[in-house]
């Protein structure tokens, strides 16, 4: 059975991370709460986002820099665990993402009685990021070009169209999904596609779960 192809062709786009230090750091909770209501927010997308990019291979005990910091460098495990559990994904922009970090740390510093901060550690440094596409010469039309490219396909590139997407292009549904509803016709698997939470696990765990769904639906199409 012949497969189905898609009115337009899928162009795989690969990035890398341009960094710069702010010159701002803390040295303890308070100027932390302090640095993170008045850092850029694309320092706030540097520490909680392309964290993910960092990390492609293994995610982290605390998915985001904020929750790395007071956990390991100041040793307050429970601020750690309550930032952790901060889904960048769920926030509609950088905005409601920042007054939720520091609602956290600023409730958190109101019950303390000394302020937790770095004694043999590392003080936090604020940075912020560019992200800069990189084309990767990849192209498909078809779901099963679709899931050997993204076998294949630099792990920058899964960021690029599932996390950098979302966020700062605003394409909330992801490009993987818009192009598989909109351009290949299979609106089951871009849902499907879209219910993969891109916070929990590393960059190559994300395309595991990526080529297991693509997978389920090639069986199904007849195509694996």
């Amino acid at each position: 059975m012949m497969e189905r192809e898609a009115t337009s062709p899928f162009l795989f786009v690969g990035c890398i991370e341009l960094q710069e230090i702010l010159g701002k750091e803390a040295e303890n909770e308070k100027e932390l709460a302090d640095l993170l209501d008045e850092v850029p927010l694309d320092s706030i997308y540097y520490h909680t986002h392309s964290y993910f990019l960092r990390h492609p291979f293994v995610a982290g005990l605390y998915p985001s820099d904020f929750a790395t910091w007071v956990a390991v460098q100041v040793r307050d495990h429970i601020l750690g665990e309550r930032l952790a559990v901060v889904d960048p994904f769920d926030f509609a922009n950088l905005t409601v993402l920042r007054e939720e970090v520091l609602s956290i740390v600023d409730d958190h510093l109101s019950r303390m009685a000394i302020v937790p901060r770095v004694v043999f550690g590392e003080p936090f440094y604020f940075k912020q990021s560019r992200i800069v596409e990189v084309s990767t010469g990849l192209e498909v039309r078809t779901l099963t070009g679709f899931r050997n490219a993204l076998a294949d396909v630099d792990a920058s590139a899964i960021y690029f169209h599932l996390l950098e997407a979302r966020m700062r292009l605003n394409r909330r549904e992801g490009d993987f999904s818009v192009w598989l509803r909109e351009c290949l016709q299979m609106p089951e698997l871009a849902d499907a596609i879209g219910m993969i939470n891109p916070y929990l696990g590393s960059l190559e765990q994300l395309r595991s779960k990526l080529l297991t769904t693509c997978d389920v639906f090639l069986k199904r199409e007849g195509g694996r």
